[in-house]
């Protein structure tokens, strides 16, 4: 009978096929954006929630709405398949490396996690430990999200997969952080649907969790328009959900960090 991981991973392996085969969508170009320069990321729990404010501006997150909503979004269904958690929103994906190189390279994001903006603040090997190892991109499978009023992502843990980004030649790495790109929030009418974090249960590999009062309890991340949130997953991964939209609508762009293996 095959294990609860073995279920998961069929099920992922699944997924990812489905994504494939999917036509890739026309994107629109990822303007205009905010100077690197004015940008930053911001630790909310040490070693394993990080954000970047503003990576979107609300220009292009009312333009990106308007396009993925166009798109041939399924619907996820009530009763989760064997092995994951309860969700229910309205969900496409797509494996497209030229769009996840450009999500990478032509926004801010390569250049906060890789340190090209911030100077010799960070060794390069504490930017190791702190991502999983050399970070390489983001994962080629994007995700959109859309939570309208009434759904919601119960509690769960993000896995880490194995895969092989499609350079020339192929580059074996592995993902280590799940990226959200947040297109709306209070101000476009979305309520609720804030991201909670649960540290004081600890990691998935479970561990007794910290001493400091303040990291028990839960951390819940609001919604801010253009935002992009990074927080470890795999092993290290922490319980976390999505709560239920009250009003509007909840969009997100979704891929991971990549690292090399």
């Amino acid at each position: 009978m095959p294990t609860k991981t073995q279920i998961r991973h069929a099920n992922a392996a699944a997924r990812r096929k489905a994504a494939v085969e999917v036509p890739k969508p026309n994107w629109p170009p990822l303007t205009p954006l905010i100077p690197t320069s004015d940008l930053s990321l911001e630790t909310l729990l040490e070693d394993q929630v990080i954000i970047a404010r503003n990576l979107f501006t609300s220009t292009l997150c009312k333009k990106y709405v308007s396009f993925l909503s166009a798109l041939p979004l399924k619907t996820t269904p009530g009763q989760p398949e064997k092995g994951d958690a309860l969700r229910v929103n309205d969900r496409f994906q797509v494996e497209d490396p030229a769009f996840a190189e450009q999500l990478w390279s032509s926004t801010s994001l390569k250049d906060l996690v890789t340190g090209a903006s911030d100077g010799p603040k960070v060794t390069e090997e504490e930017r190791k430990r702190l991502w999983g190892g050399l970070v390489l991109g983001i994962n080629p499978r994007i995700r959109v999200y859309r939570y309208k009023k009434g759904q919601f992502f119960d509690q769960h843990y993000d896995e880490s997969n194995v895969i092989t980004l499609p350079t020339i030649p192929p580059t074996p790495a592995k993902t280590t952080w799940t990226l959200l790109v947040y297109l709306t929030g209070p101000t476009t009418g979305c309520v609720g649907g804030e991201t909670v974090f649960y540290p004081e249960l600890g990691p998935a590999r479970s561990y007794p969790g910290s001493n400091n009062e303040d990291e028990g309890k839960p951390l819940v991340v609001e919604l801010e328009v253009g935002m992009a949130l990074l927080h470890k997953h795999g092993q290290d991964c922490l319980l976390h959900e999505g709560r239920k939209v009250i009003d509007g609508e909840k969009w997100i762009i979704r891929s991971d960090l990549c690292v090399k293996r």
